[in-house]
């Protein structure tokens, strides 16, 4: 987006702003009511525009909650206090310190590098990995940037130029399952998060990790990864020289070896929440604060102050905010009837009801980008719960079904940011984000139904 253009929008939003205020005074709504709404409209438009950084659209939200009374304190600032937040900055010390390390290098020479491969075994293998990397480093962006480096020497090696198709599709692969097949896995997407908290705070229900896991994880990640895979293969095919990529040398560094016992430890505290019931986020924050202990740590403690960049923390925590405060002013409720009174929920319906919820959030990233789609959809969940009969964990994670889904790259923006590292244009992204969009709610969302029933998730 231009300069100009931002320039514009910045300077419009809030004009748009003070007519939602304005309409909603003459609705017969209350003051804080309408008040309530203008805030929410401003800061949601700033977040899918882009037009200010989204640390800076956060501190807007509290600002402007705070001095207009929209909430009480303990509302605005919710998100502070949920391990969600807390998993994002554990997770954002622990990619740090992946990446300054050279363990992920090294695991990913391993994989990708193990023998002899074609290009459709490369984009097989490339797929199979960022799924893998999900379980192990939180930050999606971390993911993307920690891969494209990688595969970009290897396709160069292969006589892969850049530009050409087998290049692109390669980059295609990783970009868009390190954050598609992500969306099952709990703590490896920011909207998981934002999901997760806003169940903590708005309804206080915890969803486990295991629990994510099995209901998300066999379609929408496991056949969505053979989806993209199959697709860049298809669509995308290429020709290369047979390679032998050379393996990380050497043994593993002392670092590598502690960092390596960390990242594993937490993802067996992760994986067996169900028994111990520790919240994702202080088992990320314990494997933070062991990255940087002294003597025991990987990295100096330094790298707090220098390396770690909190935006996303206070992103996070505007986001749960904004969440929290849709439920407690009543515009939640409000959506919730209209919506709900608009795709005709009726209890009984599942198919219908898990098809017309999972397009309206896949529609809705569309108009809010990905990162608000959860934030939107989230204070939903009473009303779809109770048009639908289901539990309240169904009506919420079927946000996540929708938000799994990307249509158009601007809704993601580490699929923005990866491709902008990988030279790709919009018009060469669309050759692979448009399909796999169209098989996935036309092939995917029903067998995920399918699964959801088969476990009996809609209670």
């Amino acid at each position: 987006m231009s300069k100009t253009i931002i320039r514009c929008v910045v300077y419009v939003i809030p004009i748009a702003a003070l007519a939602v205020y304005a309409f909603g005074l003459a609705s017969g709504q209350d003051s804080v009511f309408a008040r309530a709404a203008a805030v929410v409209f401003l800061t949601m438009t700033l977040l899918a525009t882009g037009a200010l950084p989204e640390y800076l659209t956060s501190l807007v939200f509290f600002v402007l909650a705070m001095l207009l009374a929209i909430a009480p304190p303990a509302v605005v600032f919710s998100g502070f206090a949920s391990s969600t937040l807390w998993l994002v900055f554990g997770g954002l010390i622990m990619a740090e310190a992946v990446g300054s390390t050279g363990l992920g290098r090294r695991i990913a020479a391993a994989l990708l590098a193990s023998t002899t491969l074609s290009y459709t075994r490369l984009i097989w293998l490339t797929v199979t990995f960022a799924t893998l990397l999900a379980f192990v480093m939180p930050a999606t962006l971390g993911r993307i940037l920690l891969m494209l480096p990688i595969l970009r020497a290897v396709a160069g090696h292969a006589g892969l130029a850049p530009g050409s198709t087998g290049h692109n599709g390669l980059c295609l692969a990783a970009i868009m399952s390190t954050y598609q097949c992500g969306t099952a896995v709990l703590p490896a997407n920011a909207p998981n998060l934002v999901l997760a908290g806003a169940a903590e705070s708005l309804y206080g229900t915890h969803i486990r990790y295991g629990e994510y896991l099995l209901v998300q994880f066999p379609v929408m990640g496991i056949l969505k990864a053979a989806l993209i895979a199959w697709l860049v293969c298809t669509m995308m095919k290429d020709e290369m020289h047979p390679i032998r990529e050379p393996a990380a040398s050497g043994r593993m560094t002392r670092d590598e070896l502690r960092l390596a016992a960390i990242l594993l430890g937490s993802l067996a505290m992760w994986a067996t929440d169900f028994a111990h019931g520790i919240q994702p986020g202080w088992i990320a924050l314990a494997a933070g604060v062991l990255c940087v202990f002294p003597r025991i740590g990987v990295m100096p403690l330094t790298v707090l102050n220098e390396r770690i960049k909190l935006g996303s923390v206070f992103y996070i925590a505007a986001v749960l905010g904004l969440g929290a405060t849709l439920s407690q002013t009543g515009l939640a409720r409000e959506i919730g009837n209209a919506l709900s009174g608009a795709l005709a929920l009726n209890k009984g319906s599942h198919f219908f009801n898990f098809m017309s919820l999972s397009l309206l959030s896949s529609a809705a990233g569309l108009l809010t980008t990905n990162p608000v789609q959860p934030a939107l959809m989230a204070p939903l969940a009473a009303q779809f719960a109770e048009a639908t009969g289901w539990p309240i964990k169904a009506a919420l994670m079927v946000a996540a079904v929708g938000f799994t889904t990307v249509i158009l790259p601007y809704q993601v923006p580490p699929v923005v940011v990866g491709l902008q590292a990988a030279g790709l244009s919009l018009r060469e992204s669309l050759r692979l984000t448009v399909p796999l969009a169209a098989l996935s709610l036309l092939v995917l969302v029903p067998l995920d139904f399918a699964w959801w029933k088969l476990i009996g998730y809609f209670g």
